[in-house]
């Protein structure tokens, strides 16, 4: 009897099994492009969220004196220099390329405006990008403040900002000050969490708030580090000591920030990044992209490569209201405008 069932070839089978060979070829195609695409998508996701956490959380606010330009140029002629200047350096040129960022650690909780400087370092970033240094201000420092007289350095913050403070810091070096940057001492304690804590070296040791720290490099985090920088009773030199201990937990941050354990981190550089944003307040010149770049010209730099100094003083007095307050030595002040003017820190004491 005929079949009437009709048999496949091998023909008809090859002819079948094509298009399923095709359909999984493109399964699998379709497959590595999602991978790749969720691969670099995912790179991209992660820095966008980077770029719009610091552009939506980090605050601009008119920080520099106005007019701006004005402000953040040197003043060339004698003749309108301001009278209660303490160093005659607008006769030496400034060099080019270098920056000077003011860095102002606040202890307030709300707004730039109120509050005291507790921190006061000028950031002198070389024309090269391979030398920093870090110029500490002790808050008791005894200096003219324009339109108040003559009183603690840090009062001048108190009594105007961070515009009054550089008006008062260009009396006193006449350098200019390019960019702004204030961080609340919360900000302090959340980008050292962020990194991991720490390893930051004690002059001398202490044991306040229920912090010990001994002579030696000590690993703080976020809490430990307040009571680091904040502690100047205990200490030899009182305020002077406590700029010391403030210059080595910024270089120590600074340093962790850059290294390679915290930039190929995507966690732990994420958190940073938060911690930055979310504390940080800038002067309006002072962009983001500015940071990545000043961030990006700095990546290579190592711990010898950031310096401390503090600003020079003779000794410790009392002001006319019987306040304590740190005398500036006025000879080596003006040594240290014309260094920084000229962008050549090779005559002045290092570390001191």
């Amino acid at each position: 009897m005929k079949r009437t069932q009709k048999e496949f070839t091998p023909l008809a089978s090859a002819n079948v099994a094509a298009p399923r060979t095709h359909r999984t070829r493109r399964i699998i195609v379709s497959i590595v492009l999602i991978l790749l695409v969720l691969t670099v998508g995912t790179g991209v996701v992660y820095w966008a969220l980077l770029n719009h956490t610091v552009t939506t959380n980090v605050k601009h606010e008119v920080l520099l004196p106005t007019p701006s330009a004005g402000e953040t140029s040197p003043v060339e002629d004698p003749t309108t220099k301001d009278p209660s200047a303490t160093v005659p350096s607008a006769e030496v040129p400034l060099a080019k390329g270098a920056q000077n960022i003011l860095l102002i650690g606040s202890d307030s909780h709300t707004t730039v405006a109120n509050g005291r400087s507790d921190v006061i370092i000028l950031m002198h970033i070389t024309s090269d990008h391979k030398k920093v240094y870090l110029v500490h201000f002790p808050r008791d420092m005894y200096v003219d403040v324009p339109g108040r007289g003559k009183d603690k350095i840090n009062a001048s913050y108190a009594y105007g900002g961070p515009q009054l403070l550089i008006r008062t810091l260009r009396s006193l070096v006449d350098v200019p000050i390019d960019h702004v940057a204030v961080i609340g001492f919360e900000g302090f304690k959340a980008m050292t969490d962020a990194v991991g804590g720490v390893d930051v070296y004690a002059e001398e040791a202490s044991n306040e708030s229920g912090y010990v720290f001994h002579v030696g490099m000590n690993h703080l985090d976020g809490e430990a580090a307040l009571g680091f920088v904040r502690e100047r009773y205990q200490l030899s030199k009182g305020d002077i000591s406590r700029g010391r201990r403030q210059q080595a937990f910024v270089k120590a941050l600074m340093l962790k920030a850059l290294s390679k354990q915290t930039l190929t981190n995507p966690i732990r550089f994420a958190a940073l990044v938060n911690a930055i944003a979310r504390n940080l307040t800038l002067d309006n010149a002072f962009s983001v992209t500015d940071i990545y770049s000043q961030a990006l010209a700095m990546r290579d730099l190592r711990s010898k490569d950031i310096v401390f100094i503090t600003a020079p003083i003779t000794g410790f007095g009392r002001s006319p209201k019987g306040a304590s307050i740190d005398i500036v030595d006025v000879a080596k002040m003006a040594q240290l405008s014309i260094a920084l003017r000229t962008d050549d820190m090779s005559s002045i004491g290092l570390g001191q």
